[in-house]
Parts: structure tokens; sequence; C-alpha cells
């Protein structure tokens, strides 16, 4: 039987790359963009697994953990988000959720924050874990503040102390390898 997930994220792009990652390793996929699409995927469908982003227009990844477990209370959860805080990830455990993860998450990690849960029978890797480089974590960050500004390059330097054409150069740069 395979083993069926729902990834919940307001990014389309972020939601199908993650998706097809997990079809990749033969899971059942489900994607929702919102709270409304990934109560009523749970209710449904009822997957073994989801994957829910914190920060989303309308109602948060907060108030999926909640409505969706009370709705399916077999449901394992590990939570994305790009806004990390103590407090949202005291929360979310509190809530019901088995682990916080900060973006970007690759499907590894996702996969390693299962394997913590007992229900789930999800092989830990044996590849050993290689932490990102200071310049890719930059490069993601900056781009992450970019999107966030909607491609005003103005406000993204402002939010991030930078000048706007320092800013620039470091856009104009391919993104590190790690």
């Amino acid at each position: 039987m395979t083993v069926s997930i729902l990834v919940v994220d307001d990014e389309p792009l972020f939601r199908e790359r993650l998706g097809r990652a997990f079809e990749k390793r033969e899971y059942r996929v489900f994607l929702a963009g919102n709270y409304e699409e990934a109560v009523a995927l749970i209710r449904k469908e009822k997957p073994a697994m989801a994957v829910v982003d914190m920060k989303m227009p309308g109602k948060s990844g907060l108030e999926v953990i909640k409505d969706g477990l009370a709705a399916h209370p077999d449901l394992e959860i590990v939570v994305l988000t790009g806004y990390g805080s103590i407090a949202t990830a005291t929360e979310a455990v509190r809530l019901g959720a088995l682990s916080y993860l900060p973006k970007p998450a690759d499907v590894d990690d996702i996969l390693k924050a299962f394997a913590q849960s007992p229900e789930l029978d999800i092989p830990e890797s044996e590849e050993e874990f290689q932490a990102p480089s200071l310049a890719r974590m930059e490069w993601e960050h900056i781009n992450r503040v970019l999107h966030d500004c909607k491609g005003n390059i103005s406000a993204a330097a402002k939010r991030l102390g930078l000048h706007r054409r320092t800013l620039q150069r470091k856009l104009n740069k391919f993104p590190p390898d790690n």
C-alpha cells in the first residue's frame, strides 16, 4: 500500500516541486494551496502525513494543524516555515505537529522528521547531513525577502539593511551550489 502525503503551501512552485519529489519516492501526493483546500483533502482522503506551511493567506498553518487533527486524529504533521520563532514552534507542537522545520527544507529533511513517529514506517536516510553553505543561506534569505516585497528591490534592500546597488549586485550572482 502506498503511503499518502498532503503538501500545504501557498507558493505554487514550491508546493509542486515538493509534490513531485515525494511522487518520485512513490508517495501518493495531494496538494493544497490554503487552509480550505487542506482541510477538505484531509477529510476526504485521510492522508497519513502532511507537510504544512505556517504562514499562508487567510488561516495559518496552526489552524490547519488544529482542524486537520480534529478531522483525522491519526494524521502526522510536519510544519515548514520561512519565519520561524520559538513561540510558533511551541504552539505547533502543542497542537500536535510532529516536528517544525525552517524553510528551505528538502524531502530528505522532511522524511527524517516523519521518521521520528513510531506509527510511520519511514526508513531513515543513510546519507550524512550536509549543511548548506553560508553563501547559499544568504542567497536564499535575500530571495525570500525579495519575494515578500513582491520583487521591489528598494523595499527588499531596506528590509535587509543593504544599499539598493549592493542588493542588485548580489542578485546578479548565480546561487551557490551548496
